[in-house]
């Protein structure tokens, strides 16, 4: 794994880790709200890209009722943004996963997280040594077994089997990472992200005892 990248996410807890999207309509409105109804306040050509910080419903636009709310605060319908899928594809605003601040921390990591430790990690197709020696594949998966026999997917990986390895192996890492924090520490969905990233290029030993943890869980703000 690449542990340069633990400087950089934990950096990252006051980020938005928004995934980009390419607008398919020629031009289209952002407005303040998901609807048409509501004023523009932007817009985007066709081709450029918009970062989505989340979801949320409104207006059907071509029988599609999903609002994209991007990175400029403003709302584009999901009809004309390119994401690949018809449904959500990340936090639902204002939800109880929506980014904002929760009173309980949350057990998943995000899409734009994944994208996040995918991007830092790096795509290895077949078992190899990464910088330090430690045979890894796929996005970081630390191999427990000779030629990394307990990977189910068949080598060599591609990056969708890749994106699923990396889904199988993140539970492990959230499950500690909530295990060492207590009740004071307030995450939104990105800074869990973020520190999960973290995590996962640290291991959970080390994040227990880390000054991180101890300065979270005595109530010290996240954003500092």
């Amino acid at each position: 794994m690449k542990f340069l990248a633990l400087a950089a996410c934990a950096l990252l807890s006051t980020t938005s880790l928004a995934a980009s999207y390419p607008i398919t309509g020629n031009t289209v409105n952002c407005r303040s709200g998901p609807g048409t109804s509501y004023g523009v306040k932007k817009s985007y050509k066709k081709g450029q890209s918009v970062s989505i910080s989340c979801q949320t419903s409104g207006t059907s636009v071509n029988g599609n009722s999903i609002w994209d709310k991007t990175s400029d605060g403003c709302y584009v319908a999901d009809h004309y943004v390119k994401t690949g899928k018809n449904g959500y594809v990340t936090s639902k605003c204002g939800g109880g996963s929506s980014g904002g601040s929760s009173d309980s921390h949350c057990k998943k990591v995000n899409a734009a997280g994944i994208n996040l430790i995918a991007q830092w990690e790096g795509f290895v197709a077949s078992p190899k040594p990464d910088p330090i020696g430690l045979p890894t594949v796929g996005y970081g998966h630390l191999c427990k077994q000779k030629n990394c026999a307990e990977v189910k997917y068949k080598f060599p990986l591609s990056k969708t089997t890749a994106k699923q390895l990396l889904n199988d192996d993140l539970p492990t890492y959230t499950a500690c990472l909530a295990k060492v924090l207590n009740s004071k520490v307030k995450l939104n969905d990105n800074q869990w992200a973020a520190l999960t990233s973290w995590t996962f290029n640290n291991g959970c030993g080390n994040v227990a005892t880390s000054t991180l943890v101890k300065r979270l869980n005595k109530g010290e703000n996240p954003n500092t």
